[in-house]
Protein backbone atom coordinates (compact mmCIF):
# COMPACT_ATOMS: atom_id res chain seq x y z
CA UNK A 1 0.00 0.00 0.00
CA UNK A 2 0.99 3.64 -0.28
CA UNK A 3 2.23 4.05 3.44
CA UNK A 4 4.59 2.15 2.82
CA UNK A 5 6.54 3.85 0.51
CA UNK A 6 6.04 7.15 1.50
CA UNK A 7 9.64 9.43 2.33
CA UNK A 8 9.76 10.46 6.05
CA UNK A 9 11.63 13.98 6.15
CA UNK A 10 11.74 16.90 8.10
CA UNK A 11 9.93 18.80 5.06
CA UNK A 12 6.58 17.08 5.94
CA UNK A 13 6.66 19.70 9.29
CA UNK A 14 7.21 22.72 7.17
CA UNK A 15 4.39 22.67 5.11
CA UNK A 16 2.26 25.23 6.59
CA UNK A 17 0.15 22.44 8.04
CA UNK A 18 0.42 20.03 10.62
CA UNK A 19 2.62 16.83 10.29
CA UNK A 20 -0.33 14.40 9.92
CA UNK A 21 -2.36 17.14 7.56
CA UNK A 22 0.80 16.91 5.44
CA UNK A 23 0.75 13.03 5.25
CA UNK A 24 -2.77 12.54 4.97
CA UNK A 25 -2.27 14.97 1.60
CA UNK A 26 0.39 11.91 0.79
CA UNK A 27 -1.51 8.75 2.28
CA UNK A 28 -5.33 9.68 2.15
CA UNK A 29 -7.38 7.94 4.89
CA UNK A 30 -10.00 7.52 2.58
CA UNK A 31 -8.26 4.86 0.53
CA UNK A 32 -8.49 2.72 3.65
CA UNK A 33 -12.04 2.24 4.06
CA UNK A 34 -12.97 -1.27 4.10
CA UNK A 35 -9.30 -2.73 4.98
CA UNK A 36 -8.15 -3.46 8.21
CA UNK A 37 -6.18 -0.01 8.37
CA UNK A 38 -9.73 1.31 8.64
CA UNK A 39 -9.77 3.95 11.03
CA UNK A 40 -6.38 4.98 11.61
CA UNK A 41 -4.85 8.11 10.35
CA UNK A 42 -1.51 8.79 8.56
CA UNK A 43 0.72 9.07 11.27
CA UNK A 44 -0.96 5.93 12.96
CA UNK A 45 -0.23 3.66 9.51
CA UNK A 46 3.03 4.98 9.73
CA UNK A 47 3.36 3.59 13.18
CA UNK A 48 2.15 0.64 12.00
CA UNK A 49 4.82 0.79 8.91
CA UNK A 50 7.32 0.69 11.63
CA UNK A 51 6.25 -1.44 14.29
CA UNK A 52 6.48 1.03 16.89
CA UNK A 53 4.22 0.79 20.22
CA UNK A 54 4.19 3.76 21.62
CA UNK A 55 1.44 2.77 24.58
CA UNK A 56 0.82 -0.45 26.60
CA UNK A 57 2.72 -2.86 28.88
CA UNK A 58 4.55 -3.95 25.69
CA UNK A 59 5.23 -0.55 24.63
CA UNK A 60 8.80 -0.05 22.57
CA UNK A 61 11.78 2.45 23.69
CA UNK A 62 12.53 5.31 22.10
CA UNK A 63 15.29 4.24 20.69
CA UNK A 64 12.33 1.67 18.08
CA UNK A 65 12.05 5.72 15.93
CA UNK A 66 15.45 6.06 15.75
CA UNK A 67 15.98 2.76 13.99
CA UNK A 68 15.97 4.03 10.66
CA UNK A 69 16.13 7.61 9.43
CA UNK A 70 12.51 8.11 8.16
CA UNK A 71 11.11 6.56 11.17
CA UNK A 72 12.75 9.46 12.72
CA UNK A 73 10.89 11.55 11.47
CA UNK A 74 7.91 10.36 13.33
CA UNK A 75 9.26 11.04 16.75
CA UNK A 76 8.58 14.99 16.94
CA UNK A 77 4.92 14.04 16.30
CA UNK A 78 4.40 11.47 18.79
CA UNK A 79 6.34 14.11 21.32
CA UNK A 80 3.04 16.72 20.08
CA UNK A 81 0.04 14.27 20.25
CA UNK A 82 1.53 13.60 23.62
CA UNK A 83 1.61 16.72 24.97
CA UNK A 84 -1.29 17.31 22.93
CA UNK A 85 -3.15 14.55 25.54
CA UNK A 86 -1.96 16.22 28.87
CA UNK A 87 -3.80 19.70 27.54
CA UNK A 88 -6.95 18.37 26.65
CA UNK A 89 -6.69 16.04 29.82
CA UNK A 90 -6.00 18.59 32.16
CA UNK A 91 -7.74 22.09 30.13
CA UNK A 92 -11.32 23.35 30.38
CA UNK A 93 -9.89 25.99 28.66
CA UNK A 94 -11.78 24.52 25.25
CA UNK A 95 -15.03 24.66 27.73
CA UNK A 96 -14.66 27.71 28.41
CA UNK A 97 -14.06 29.49 24.87
CA UNK A 98 -17.04 30.46 22.54
CA UNK A 99 -14.96 29.68 19.35
CA UNK A 100 -11.06 28.63 18.62
CA UNK A 101 -9.62 30.75 16.07
CA UNK A 102 -6.85 29.31 13.62
CA UNK A 103 -3.95 31.83 12.34
CA UNK A 104 -0.55 31.64 10.64
CA UNK A 105 0.69 34.51 11.85
CA UNK A 106 1.70 36.68 15.15
CA UNK A 107 -0.54 39.41 14.86
CA UNK A 108 -4.32 39.16 14.96
CA UNK A 109 -6.87 41.78 15.27
CA UNK A 110 -10.68 40.46 16.73
CA UNK A 111 -14.21 41.81 16.02
CA UNK A 112 -15.76 43.99 18.08
CA UNK A 113 -19.96 44.90 18.28
CA UNK A 114 -21.35 47.35 20.72
CA UNK A 115 -24.71 45.67 21.85
CA UNK A 116 -27.14 48.16 23.73
CA UNK A 117 -29.29 46.55 26.35
CA UNK A 118 -31.91 47.56 23.51
CA UNK A 119 -29.94 45.82 21.09
CA UNK A 120 -30.91 42.64 22.73
CA UNK A 121 -34.26 42.63 23.46
CA UNK A 122 -36.67 41.44 20.51
CA UNK A 123 -38.65 44.41 19.34
CA UNK A 124 -40.69 45.18 16.40
CA UNK A 125 -40.23 47.52 13.64
CA UNK A 126 -42.58 49.42 12.06
CA UNK A 127 -43.86 49.01 8.45
CA UNK A 128 -41.68 51.21 6.76
CA UNK A 129 -39.10 51.59 9.30
CA UNK A 130 -35.35 51.19 8.73
CA UNK A 131 -33.92 48.20 10.71
CA UNK A 132 -31.30 48.86 14.00
CA UNK A 133 -27.77 48.88 12.72
CA UNK A 134 -24.93 46.88 14.15
CA UNK A 135 -21.53 48.38 13.88
CA UNK A 136 -19.26 45.30 13.49
CA UNK A 137 -15.87 46.81 13.81
CA UNK A 138 -11.84 45.80 14.24
CA UNK A 139 -10.70 45.24 17.89
CA UNK A 140 -8.77 48.68 18.30
CA UNK A 141 -5.64 46.37 20.38
CA UNK A 142 -4.20 43.72 18.65
CA UNK A 143 -4.54 39.71 20.51
CA UNK A 144 -1.71 39.32 22.74
CA UNK A 145 -0.73 36.21 22.09
CA UNK A 146 1.95 34.19 24.50
CA UNK A 147 4.59 31.14 24.04
CA UNK A 148 3.25 28.52 26.32
CA UNK A 149 5.97 25.27 27.05
CA UNK A 150 8.81 23.41 28.35
CA UNK A 151 11.78 23.15 27.32
CA UNK A 152 13.42 19.22 27.33
CA UNK A 153 16.83 18.94 28.56
CA UNK A 154 18.02 15.49 28.38
CA UNK A 155 20.46 13.25 26.34
CA UNK A 156 19.48 11.35 23.68
CA UNK A 157 21.77 8.46 25.01
CA UNK A 158 19.67 9.31 28.52
CA UNK A 159 16.44 8.42 27.31
CA UNK A 160 16.95 5.84 24.36
CA UNK A 161 16.18 2.68 26.48
CA UNK A 162 12.95 4.34 28.31
CA UNK A 163 9.81 2.56 27.32
CA UNK A 164 7.11 5.06 25.34
CA UNK A 165 4.90 4.77 27.66
CA UNK A 166 6.52 6.20 30.47
CA UNK A 167 7.67 9.10 28.24
CA UNK A 168 4.13 9.62 27.62
CA UNK A 169 3.68 10.20 30.96
CA UNK A 170 6.29 12.75 31.05
CA UNK A 171 5.17 14.79 28.33
CA UNK A 172 1.55 14.77 29.58
CA UNK A 173 2.81 16.69 32.20
CA UNK A 174 4.03 19.20 29.68
CA UNK A 175 0.61 19.52 28.85
CA UNK A 176 -1.06 20.00 31.79
CA UNK A 177 1.50 23.06 32.45
CA UNK A 178 0.53 24.41 28.92
CA UNK A 179 -3.21 23.73 29.92
CA UNK A 180 -2.86 25.49 33.33
CA UNK A 181 -0.74 28.58 32.05
CA UNK A 182 -3.45 29.24 28.97
CA UNK A 183 -6.53 29.63 31.99
CA UNK A 184 -4.39 32.24 33.70
CA UNK A 185 -3.86 33.94 30.04
CA UNK A 186 -7.86 33.93 30.06
CA UNK A 187 -8.23 35.52 33.20
CA UNK A 188 -5.63 38.45 32.28
CA UNK A 189 -7.32 39.11 29.38
CA UNK A 190 -10.57 40.36 31.22
CA UNK A 191 -8.78 43.20 32.56
CA UNK A 192 -8.85 44.94 29.89
CA UNK A 193 -13.00 44.46 29.06
CA UNK A 194 -15.68 46.31 30.05
CA UNK A 195 -17.14 43.62 32.04
CA UNK A 196 -19.78 44.14 34.61
CA UNK A 197 -18.57 44.38 38.21
CA UNK A 198 -20.80 44.09 41.31
CA UNK A 199 -19.83 43.28 44.92
CA UNK A 200 -20.63 41.49 47.84
CA UNK A 201 -20.77 42.90 51.21
CA UNK A 202 -21.31 40.07 52.72
CA UNK A 203 -18.26 38.41 55.00
CA UNK A 204 -18.23 35.19 51.68
CA UNK A 205 -20.48 34.47 49.17
CA UNK A 206 -23.88 33.55 49.39
CA UNK A 207 -26.35 31.85 47.57
CA UNK A 208 -28.22 35.39 46.90
CA UNK A 209 -24.56 36.43 45.09
CA UNK A 210 -25.15 33.97 42.67
CA UNK A 211 -28.26 35.08 41.91
CA UNK A 212 -27.50 38.75 41.78
CA UNK A 213 -24.66 37.52 39.04
CA UNK A 214 -27.61 35.68 37.23
CA UNK A 215 -29.57 38.75 37.33
CA UNK A 216 -27.12 41.44 35.85
CA UNK A 217 -25.77 38.91 32.94
CA UNK A 218 -29.67 38.49 31.58
CA UNK A 219 -30.17 38.41 28.83
CA UNK A 220 -27.12 36.31 28.74
CA UNK A 221 -27.02 32.77 30.49
CA UNK A 222 -24.66 32.33 33.45
CA UNK A 223 -23.64 28.73 32.97
CA UNK A 224 -19.45 29.42 33.39
CA UNK A 225 -18.28 30.22 37.07
CA UNK A 226 -14.17 30.50 37.79
CA UNK A 227 -13.05 30.20 40.97
CA UNK A 228 -10.63 29.62 43.27
CA UNK A 229 -10.02 26.50 45.15
CA UNK A 230 -10.70 27.75 48.48
CA UNK A 231 -13.54 29.88 47.05
CA UNK A 232 -14.89 26.61 45.20
CA UNK A 233 -14.66 24.52 48.79
CA UNK A 234 -16.76 27.34 50.41
CA UNK A 235 -19.49 26.67 47.20
CA UNK A 236 -19.61 23.19 47.91
CA UNK A 237 -20.87 23.87 51.76
CA UNK A 238 -23.52 26.26 50.58
CA UNK A 239 -26.41 24.85 52.12
CA UNK A 240 -28.09 25.40 48.73
CA UNK A 241 -25.64 22.36 48.03
CA UNK A 242 -26.32 19.87 50.62
CA UNK A 243 -29.39 17.87 48.73
CA UNK A 244 -29.37 14.41 48.13
CA UNK A 245 -28.78 14.71 44.58
CA UNK A 246 -25.36 16.91 44.63
CA UNK A 247 -24.62 15.05 47.11
CA UNK A 248 -24.72 11.42 45.70
CA UNK A 249 -23.19 13.08 42.31
CA UNK A 250 -20.30 14.74 43.87
CA UNK A 251 -19.28 11.83 46.15
CA UNK A 252 -19.66 9.11 43.09
CA UNK A 253 -18.15 11.01 40.47
CA UNK A 254 -16.38 14.24 41.69
CA UNK A 255 -18.55 16.14 39.17
CA UNK A 256 -20.11 19.39 40.80
CA UNK A 257 -24.14 20.58 40.84
CA UNK A 258 -24.41 24.20 41.19
CA UNK A 259 -27.17 25.78 42.51
CA UNK A 260 -27.74 27.38 39.01
CA UNK A 261 -26.09 24.74 36.94
CA UNK A 262 -23.18 26.37 36.06
CA UNK A 263 -19.94 24.76 35.09
CA UNK A 264 -17.78 25.45 37.66
CA UNK A 265 -13.80 25.66 37.09
CA UNK A 266 -11.16 26.02 39.23
CA UNK A 267 -7.92 27.89 38.80
CA UNK A 268 -6.12 29.45 41.92
CA UNK A 269 -5.00 32.50 39.43
CA UNK A 270 -8.36 33.73 40.46
CA UNK A 271 -7.99 35.47 43.87
CA UNK A 272 -9.67 34.64 46.99
CA UNK A 273 -12.32 37.40 46.60
CA UNK A 274 -13.76 37.20 42.94
CA UNK A 275 -16.10 35.14 41.16
CA UNK A 276 -15.40 35.20 37.27
CA UNK A 277 -19.00 34.84 36.09
CA UNK A 278 -20.12 34.49 32.46
CA UNK A 279 -22.08 32.53 29.41
CA UNK A 280 -19.32 30.87 27.38
CA UNK A 281 -21.34 30.89 24.25
CA UNK A 282 -20.36 34.60 23.90
CA UNK A 283 -17.41 35.68 26.37
CA UNK A 284 -14.31 34.87 24.88
CA UNK A 285 -12.15 34.15 21.90
CA UNK A 286 -9.13 31.50 21.90
CA UNK A 287 -6.80 32.12 19.33
CA UNK A 288 -3.60 29.97 18.44
CA UNK A 289 -0.83 29.92 16.24
CA UNK A 290 -1.02 25.97 15.00
CA UNK A 291 -0.96 23.53 17.34
CA UNK A 292 1.79 21.87 19.65
CA UNK A 293 5.03 22.72 18.48
CA UNK A 294 8.06 21.65 18.61
CA UNK A 295 12.07 22.08 17.73
CA UNK A 296 11.36 19.26 15.04
CA UNK A 297 15.05 19.31 13.84
CA UNK A 298 16.65 19.18 17.12
CA UNK A 299 14.31 16.28 17.83
CA UNK A 300 15.28 14.51 14.84
CA UNK A 301 18.29 14.97 15.08
CA UNK A 302 18.63 13.47 18.61
CA UNK A 303 19.75 16.83 19.94
CA UNK A 304 17.21 16.75 23.13
CA UNK A 305 19.38 18.35 25.20
CA UNK A 306 17.83 21.75 24.47
CA UNK A 307 14.13 20.87 22.56
CA UNK A 308 11.17 23.06 23.22
CA UNK A 309 7.92 22.14 23.07
CA UNK A 310 5.33 24.79 23.35
CA UNK A 311 2.42 26.38 21.98
CA UNK A 312 1.32 30.22 21.02
CA UNK A 313 -2.08 31.32 22.21
CA UNK A 314 -4.01 34.41 22.48
CA UNK A 315 -7.72 35.21 24.27
CA UNK A 316 -10.25 38.05 23.50
CA UNK A 317 -13.73 39.29 24.54
CA UNK A 318 -16.37 38.76 21.95
CA UNK A 319 -19.44 40.48 24.36
CA UNK A 320 -17.79 42.16 27.36
CA UNK A 321 -21.50 42.17 28.94
CA UNK A 322 -21.69 38.55 28.66
CA UNK A 323 -19.18 38.38 31.78
CA UNK A 324 -19.59 38.86 35.33
CA UNK A 325 -17.36 39.89 38.11
CA UNK A 326 -18.49 39.60 41.63
CA UNK A 327 -16.14 40.81 44.38
CA UNK A 328 -16.40 40.47 48.07
CA UNK A 329 -16.02 43.58 49.92
CA UNK A 330 -13.20 43.96 52.12
CA UNK A 331 -12.91 46.06 54.91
Amino acid sequence: MAFDNIKLEKGLYTTGKSFTQALEELDPSENYAGTPLEGLDAYERQLKRFDIKVSGANSDTISKFFATTDSAALFPEYIARAVRTGVESESTVDDLVATVTEIDSLDYRSVKTDFTDDDLTLGKTNEGAAFGELEIKLNEKLTKLEKHGKMLVASYEALKFQKLDLFTTVLRQIGNHIARSEIVQLIECIDDTKAKLITSTTDGFTYNDLINCWTELAPYNMNTMIVSRNTLGKLIALPEMRDANAGLTFHGTGKLITPLGAKIVAADSVGDDIIVAFDKNYAFEKVQAGGILTEFDKIIDRQLERASVSTITGFSTIYDDSIVLLEKKTA
